[in-house]
Parts: C-alpha cells; sequence; structure tokens
C-alpha cells in the first residue's frame, strides 16, 4: 500500500515537473538586439556601409543635439580603427534657429546588400530625412537622399488641421 502511494506521488511529482518547464519555456523568444541607443543629448546609430564591394563595413552615426551635428564614420576591419568623420549641420539642413527647441528620432534600414539608410526624424517641425554614408574623394561623406515633412505645421506654431474624418486635437489648458 506504501508502495502505492510513493509510485503516485513520484508520477504526480513528475508530471507537475513537465507541465511546469513546458510553462517555464514556452514559446521560443527572439532575441532582442538594437542598433540605435540614445543618452542625454546624443543618439547613436549603426549599420552596414558600402565601401569595399567584397569587404563588409560597420558604419556608426551619431547625432549629436548640443553641437547641432549628425556625425558618421566607418570601421577599418583591417586595422580595427575608425576611419575620420564626416558631418552635416542640421541646424542649416533643417532649417533651426539656435536655441529651437527640437527633438530627434533616428534608425538605420535595410536598402541593400551591404548598404544601410540612415532614416531621421525631427518631430517637432515634422521633418524626415533620409541619409547614407559612403566614400568620398577625402574619406567618408554622408549623402542626403531625401527631406520632406510628414505633418504640416500651421501659422505661427498652430496645430495643424486634423485629417478629415478625425476630430481636432483638444488643446492643452
Amino acid at each position: 500500500m506504501k508502495a502505492v502511494g510513493r509510485f503516485v506521488w513520484l508520477v504526480f511529482g513528475i508530471g507537475a515537473g513537465v507541465v511546469g518547464t513546458m510553462f517555464y519555456l514556452g514559446q521560443p523568444r527572439p532575441a532582442g538586439a538594437a542598433s540605435n541607443d540614445r543618452y542625454q543629448d546624443s543618439i547613436m546609430a549603426t549599420g552596414a556601409v558600402s565601401v569595399n564591394a567584397r569587404v563588409q563595413t560597420d558604419g556608426v552615426w551619431l547625432l549629436d543635439y548640443r553641437a547641432g551635428k549628425l556625425l558618421g564614420t566607418v570601421i577599418d576591419r583591417a586595422q580595427g580603427k575608425i576611419v575620420g568623420w564626416a558631418e552635416v549641420d542640421l541646424r542649416t539642413e533643417f532649417g533651426f534657429v539656435p536655441q529651437q527647441d527640437v527633438h530627434f528620432m533616428m534608425t538605420t534600414g535595410y536598402v541593400t546588400q551591404g548598404q544601410s539608410a540612415l532614416y531621421l526624424a525631427e518631430t517637432a517641425t515634422g521633418q524626415f530625412g533620409v541619409y547614407t554614408m559612403g566614400p568620398g574623394p577625402n574619406g567618408i561623406v554622408i549623402r542626403r537622399h531625401d527631406m520632406t515633412k510628414f505633418r504640416q505645421q500651421g501659422p505661427a506654431g498652430a496645430a495643424a488641421p486634423a485629417p478629415a474624418g478625425l476630430p481636432p486635437p483638444n488643446p492643452m489648458p
């Protein structure tokens, strides 16, 4: 009788262990990796840059709020060193005045084999730019491919009219 009771508890323990393991492991979770990060007044993103068609090269984008600059460089794999910095003056590029309150977001995306694009959005003015990095006459250069607006601004800071079918936004008290 005692042997049957112990056997039942053993089977119950094994079954509970199997069920617990299934719940713990569940569905496989994809690994989450980010190609960009931000800290205080800086944003950094990485992506492939086509410098030589036969060699994969990693590019680094750095947005410096304080200086109002977009910087870019590539890593020389053979030497493990940074190959100079290219820069874009964002005040000129986006038409900002000094001390204007701006808010940038950026990420990289796949364009073609071995080449990424940088997507740069300024959320206060609704401007959006597309950039790539590549070889130039004096090293690395940053090229702008497009600049557009994803939001139209009304006169003198007024909110843009709501799209058709949506109510106008409520003003903050």
